[in-house]
């Protein structure tokens, strides 16, 4: 096994590629988008955007761990739906997807410190956005196959018809070359 079967290389190059492959590489990807999503937002929270009465606030005071384990969970979920999908049909940047949803999210956890209800309402909502994301793909992805599909029953027909003619014009010959 070399080195560009473990990391197909085409996956960089090309980022609109249906993903499959082993499910722990699709385990590592989800891990990897969800810790780096996580730590741009830990990184971003770290320090203060704008004026202290208008921008967002630096990490509030006191512990926040339990806030990134929150925000692992939910990258975890939402990789996960993305990376899924993509598995089986053309997703469009699922990475990115994920890792700003993740971003945005742990940086606003950070800043407000919000109560837990509300942590659950926006990790529902990050992941119903992956899952809305990932809903689009796959209408796409259906509506894709039925035209294909109808593509190629016309040239079935077609072909259909050609040889059927061609059929008759052959019997048309033997039967003119008789006595």
């Amino acid at each position: 096994m070399t080195f560009e079967d473990l990391f197909d290389i085409d996956d960089i190059e090309d980022n609109n590629d249906v993903r499959p492959g082993p499910w722990w590489r699709h385990t590592l990807w989800t891990v990897g988008v969800t810790a780096f999503g996580v730590g741009l937002g830990w990184a971003g929270a770290s320090s203060s955007i704008g004026e202290s009465e208008f921008g967002l606030p630096a990490v509030a005071p006191g512990p926040f761990g339990e806030y990134l384990v929150a925000w692992a969970v939910i990258g975890l979920l939402t990789a996960g739906v993305l990376r899924a999908t993509a598995a089986r049909v053309l997703v469009y940047i699922p990475g990115q997807i994920a890792a700003v949803l993740l971003l945005v999210g742990t940086r606003l956890s950070l800043g407000w410190r919000p109560e837990a209800p509300v942590l659950a309402a926006m990790g529902a909502a990050c992941v119903a956005v992956a899952a809305l994301w990932s809903a689009f793909a796959l209408r796409g992805a259906v509506k894709a196959a039925r035209q294909r599909a109808e593509r190629q029953r016309v040239r079935d027909e077609d072909a259909a018809r050609t040889a059927a003619a061609a059929g008759a014009a052959v019997r048309d010959e033997d039967a003119v070359g008789r006595p």
